[in-house]
């Protein structure tokens, strides 16, 4: 009977004229009900030709209301709020004309057909309540056919308007492996009732539920829960070996809609992340409308997510420049995928060759420039210092130049923790950038004005850790830990380019922004997270293995040097940070000197000349003489 049943569901769409047919069916029905309750009973009262002229005038208005309104034409087995809306309507409106038409021949003492107004209200509710049951029982019966019951016990977190969803979303896959037992809520009125057919607890008493119904997954579908919350959360679940998912906001939806598919597991960038910023939206947009804005560097983590939020202001174009063609082109590609008709143009380029960039800026004329194009990785620096100052100092100083040049509005650099104190060559080429930003930044009668922002590691960025970790887990482990001890500040990808595009509209030019990074977290601590998240155990499952600290690599990372203070700004997750000041003159000669001596002197010489730039550079973990290339 079952898959009988299914066959005709499944097979075919039912026309909408066959439901225009039951609806009318139901609505004669109704009518003989009505009378049936309005006579009490006592039908000789009242003539069949009264009754039948009566019933055919109602039926054929009801008839044109639902034809008008299209209240029929619905999927029945996928009636949703919208066509119970319509069939509202309808029959409201059926009724109204009734009694109108009702009122007008008593009123006027004409001789035509009367129906009680009681047998028409009773008609009313009766049709309404009728068609309304046809669809609900047509749509019930449809789900509950086609509803798998999940093999494994869940608990929905967040008893609102996304739990709901997520509930029926489950509920409507037929590969469904959920099978949603309660509600988790924080508020207390919700506690003790049921919803849709399922009890809401609190968290502690959920913990104890769950273990009498064994269960194996947690879903979150809370907006706004604070990172120490979920925290928590995840640290609960991971003791009870359940596991934590999570289900994207609704502004994260695929498509606009939610399904089953988007539940997807806690990630460490859940945990590490901060909670959401609040950021000037209007000031941004302000800066940035209708702007040309160039971005190098493009293609890179950082770059390529500055991109992405500057596409969603009004601007009139931006530049993508990177040297790095297969990236660039995956940029584009997605671009091209995500935003229809953005603004954008695309250049393979050098940042370090004068000649190609003179031509950008000739050619395009931006009034924005962010400069997110640098080497990063610390190792491969230490044994590569060359391509750390032609690059990043070299590259950093040709665009500010032409920045200058061409008279661009606003200049923003993108800096790194590693600049303060820095103990290798990657963090000493960045301190060299900002010191020559902002020396430059003082020069009378230029038009420009400089920004430097200065963040730590970017969760999921290239070469970051977690990636890293990520493989290592996959592929069974070891995982590799430098030190025991060591410990970083991280941010989220999306968070650090939104600072950066407010920190470029809160300056006076000059300034070095330092973000919040809140605590710092010990790499041991989260290798071990990522570890336990995958549902596994930590040096049983996989083992963690201590390789020691690499080349120009410190325990701690500072994002204010020793003699540096800082002053708020209005986003308390930006500030300002005092340094001291540079003689343009002097810092452009050493600066100039340095990077035309990288293809002459060695290694020892080039250090020499950046700690007399950046007398704080203290190189630490080194790599030998013979190593460099």
């Amino acid at each position: 009977m079952k898959n009988f049943l299914l066959n005709i569901f499944n097979g075919r769409v039912v026309s909408p004229w066959w439901i225009l047919l039951v609806d009318v069916v139901l609505t004669a029905n109704a009518f003989i009900v009505a009378f049936v309750l309005r006579l009490n009973m006592h039908l000789p009262h009242y003539s069949f030709m009264d009754f039948f002229q009566g019933g055919s005038w109602a039926l054929f208005i009801y008839l044109i209301s639902f034809i008008v309104y299209g209240s029929y034409r619905g999927v029945i087995r996928h009636t949703n709020y919208g066509e119970l809306k319509l069939l509202v309507l309808s029959c409201a409106t059926a009724f109204f004309f009734l009694v109108g038409l009702d009122t007008a021949v008593k009123s006027f003492q004409l001789n035509f057909i009367k129906i009680p107004r009681l047998a028409l209200t009773f008609h009313f509710m009766l049709t309404l309540l009728l068609c309304f049951s046809f669809r609900m029982l047509v749509r019930e019966t449809y789900a509950y056919l086609t509803r798998k019951k999940g093999d494994v016990n869940t608990l929905v977190y967040g008893a609102g308007d996304l739990g709901i969803i997520t509930l029926e979303a489950i509920r409507n896959d037929k590969d469904n492996h959920y099978n949603v037992v309660g509600f988790v809520d924080d508020d207390s009125s919700k506690w003790n009732v049921n919803l849709y057919g399922l009890p809401v607890y609190s968290w502690e008493k959920a913990l104890d539920v769950g273990i009498l119904k064994n269960i194996g997954v947690v879903v979150l579908t809370i907006n706004g829960v604070s990172k120490k919350k979920t925290h928590e959360i995840a640290e609960q679940c991971l003791e009870r070996g359940w596991k934590l998912k999570v289900m994207p906001t609704v502004g994260n939806w695929v498509n606009g809609i939610s399904n089953p598919d988007q539940i997807r597991d806690i990630r460490i960038e859940d945990l590490l992340g901060r909670d959401e910023i609040k950021l000037n939206q209007r000031r941004i947009s302000d800066g940035l409308a209708g702007k040309k804005i160039m971005v190098s560097g493009a293609a890179g983590s950082i770059g390529s997510e500055i991109v992405r939020q500057l596409l969603k202001f009004p601007i009139k174009q931006v530049i993508l420049v990177d040297q790095a063609e297969s990236a660039l082109y995956d940029l584009q590609q997605d671009l091209l995928l995500t935003y229809y008709d953005a603004p954008f143009d695309i250049v393979l380029a050098d940042v370090t060759n004068e000649h190609r960039m003179r031509s950008v800026f000739e050619d395009y004329s931006p009034q924005i420039v962010f400069n997110a194009a640098a080497y990063k990785h610390v190792p491969m620096m230490e044994s590569c210092p060359y391509e750390a100052i032609r690059v990043n100092v070299g590259g950093t100083k040709l665009l500010a130049d032409l920045s200058v040049e061409y008279e661009v509005e606003k200049f923003v650099m993108v800096s790194t923790d590693k600049a303060v104190n820095p103990t290798n060559i990657m963090g000493g080429s960045k301190r060299i950038c900002e010191i020559y930003i902002q020396a430059l930044s003082q020069m009378s009668l230029i038009k420009t004005s400089f920004i430097t922002t200065r963040f730590g590691n970017v969760l999921g960025s290239n070469g970051s850790v977690v990636p890293l970790f990520k493989k290592q887990i996959s592929q069974g482990g070891p995982v590799t830990v430098t030190h025991p001890e060591i410990t970083r500040f991280f941010m989220t990808i999306p968070e650090a380019c939104q600072l950066v595009l407010e920190a470029g509209f809160m300056s006076d030019g000059g300034e070095i922004f330092v973000f919040d990074m809140g605590e710092p977290v010990k790499i041991d601590d989260l290798a071990k997270e990522m570890i336990r998240l995958a549902g596994l155990k930590v040096n049983e499952d996989i083992l963690i293995k201590y390789t020691g600290l690499r080349p120009g690599e410190k325990l701690y990372e500072e994002l204010l040097a020793s003699k540096e203070n800082t002053k708020p700004t209005h986003n308390d997750k930006i500030m300002i940070a005092n340094v001291r000041k540079h003689d343009y003159i002097e810092i452009d000669r050493q600066i100039t000197e340095l990077i035309n001596s990288i293809s002459t002197e060695n290694r020892a010489q080039l250090i020499h000349r950046m700690r007399a730039l950046v007398p704080e550079y203290n190189p630490q973990n080194g790599v030998k003489h013979a190593n460099v290339v």
